[in-house]
């Protein structure tokens, strides 16, 4: 049996982090509930939200085991970016369109 005192697992109060998003507790973003005009939040315990945050890691390891070919960097793909930019930035300017 699962039990728990209700009054132990309310939310903290928001703190609102920038326009539209609040945090109630550490590391966990939500959307501003007063944004919140066609589906209201629901309530959530305190407990289910800490069950999430602890398993998202181990969602993410699942998700890359099961669907990424490889990992790779936030910085290797910038590089790989750049790469792109610098080879595709025209050395003579492309021909303008004739007006008919």
């Amino acid at each position: 049996m699962l039990g728990f005192l209700l009054v132990a697992q309310r939310p903290p109060k928001p703190k609102l982090v920038k326009e539209g998003v609040v945090m109630r507790m550490d590391h966990v973003y939500e959307v501003d509930p007063a944004r919140m005009q066609v589906f209201k939040q629901q309530y959530m315990p305190v407990w289910d939200t800490q069950r999430i945050v602890k398993n998202r890691w181990e969602h993410l390891a699942w998700m890359h085991d099961h669907f990424a070919d490889k990992m790779i960097s936030g910085e290797g793909l910038e590089r790989e970016i750049e790469k792109e930019t610098k080879k595709r930035s025209p050395k003579s300017p492309v021909p303008k369109r004739k007006k008919k």
